[in-house]
């Protein structure tokens, strides 16, 4: 037994094995512990943004002023057709909506009105709990006013018989309901991890991937070929498994029940994009740093996930987290993921970013190759202890 702990402990991959695992938990700790910190205080829910549509022209106005004056978030005031515009494309989180008959149906001594609260479901999961939230808050208050002032206008009334009085208190006791409509529905909790878990599974599979392709050139680098056709092998490689990764993991969403709003090819499609281009930027790591890039590719995968947008929206993150998700593919990812898997708006600008993505890692990876000697390999650490 001690001897055969002393080999394993002499090799190298031993003890880069037990680094790695070591790193997976600094860096995940300190990635998730600082970008998730404070997203829930009041001045990161002012970034997010309710739109205000008021169809009711006497207490409508009176209504978003009040509004406007306390939500923890930012309020617009807009037309319906725009609300919903902006709400599919997810630059508002909710449009609350003031009936055209809202006070008319107050004024009635047993009537009741409503307010339409509009939520994408296609969003992050937490952004329907912080939307119900403060939508459940704005009816109460709304109720309130309107109960005390149906209050007034019975105290007016003197010496109501007993079950006149009782049924005047039941009707006050809800003036205002709340009517909400979803729209891009998510069909269960798998559904809505669904986007997380291709970008956690495609980037781990792409970096790993890439480990093993950096192995096969330092061999095939002793048989006299030179850099450049390494490369481009490399690229053939990953262009051909992003096509075949994609179409499995594609097909397995689809058979396993998963909910396809823009049908299988566009999907398979899509994935394949941003699974190339995070075999590129994962390849780019280990082009620059070889297998070393392995502890970037881990940090890059850590900060994705965290800046992303797949579990918690992006606005209420740091602006630190914010800004580094605009240069990182998954978010692109996510965000076609969520147009394609459930609706939304175009996916434009989704594919714009990854393709540039990809287009600047894969000429920094030529830049690399290009300043790298071309000479015999040296022995890598996981082959020297073999």
């Amino acid at each position: 037994m001690s001897h055969a702990l002393r080999a394993f402990l002499k090799r190298p991959t031993t003890i880069v094995g037990v680094l790695t695992a070591l790193m997976f938990q600094v860096i995940f700790s300190v990635i998730w512990m600082s970008g998730y910190d404070g997203i829930t205080d009041a001045e990161r829910l002012k970034k997010l943004h309710v739109g205000i549509v008021t169809l009711d022209s006497q207490s409508g106005p009176a209504i978003a002023q009040k509004l406007a004056q306390s939500l923890p978030v930012q309020t617009h005031r807009l037309e319906e057709d725009e609300a919903q515009q902006l709400l599919n494309k997810r630059e508002l989180q909710m449009v609350i909506t003031i009936p055209q008959n809202f006070t008319e149906s107050l004024k009635s001594q047993e009537g009741t009105a409503s307010i339409r609260y509009s939520i994408n479901e296609s969003n992050p999961a937490l952004i329907k709990s912080l939307m119900s939230s403060i939508a459940a808050q704005v009816t109460a208050a709304a109720n309130k006013e309107a109960v005390g002032q149906g209050v007034q206008v019975l105290l007016t009334q003197a010496k109501l018989p007993t079950e006149q009085a009782a049924g005047a208190a039941a009707s006050l006791s809800e003036r205002v309901t709340s009517d909400f409509a979803y729209s891009n529905p998510v069909q269960g909790m798998n559904n809505q991890m669904v986007p997380m878990m291709m970008v956690l599974a495609s980037y781990v599979g792409a970096m790993i991937m890439g480990m093993n392709l950096e192995q096969s050139s330092i061999a095939v680098a002793a048989s006299g070929i030179g850099k450049w056709r390494r490369f481009a092998a490399r690229n053939v490689i990953n262009i051909a498994a992003a096509v075949i990764v994609s179409l499995v993991g594609s097909s397995l969403v689809l058979a396993l029940g998963g909910q396809l709003e823009h049908g299988f090819l566009a999907v398979w499609g899509f994935q394949a994009l941003f699974v190339l281009t995070f075999m590129f930027l994962s390849q780019l790591f280990l082009l620059l740093f070889g297998i070393g890039g392995m502890l970037l590719n881990i940090i890059v995968l850590s900060a994705q996930l965290v800046s992303s947008g797949a579990m918690v929206p992006r606005e209420l993150l740091s602006d630190f987290y914010l800004g580094l998700s605009k240069v990182l593919p998954a978010t692109y990812a996510v965000e076609g993921d969520m147009n394609l898997l459930f609706g939304g708006a175009g996916n434009g600008g989704a594919v714009t970013g990854l393709l540039l993505i990809m287009a600047a890692s894969l000429a920094l990876g030529a830049v690399a190759v290009g300043l790298r000697k071309n000479r015999i390999a040296q022995p890598s650490l996981l082959s020297s202890a073999q």
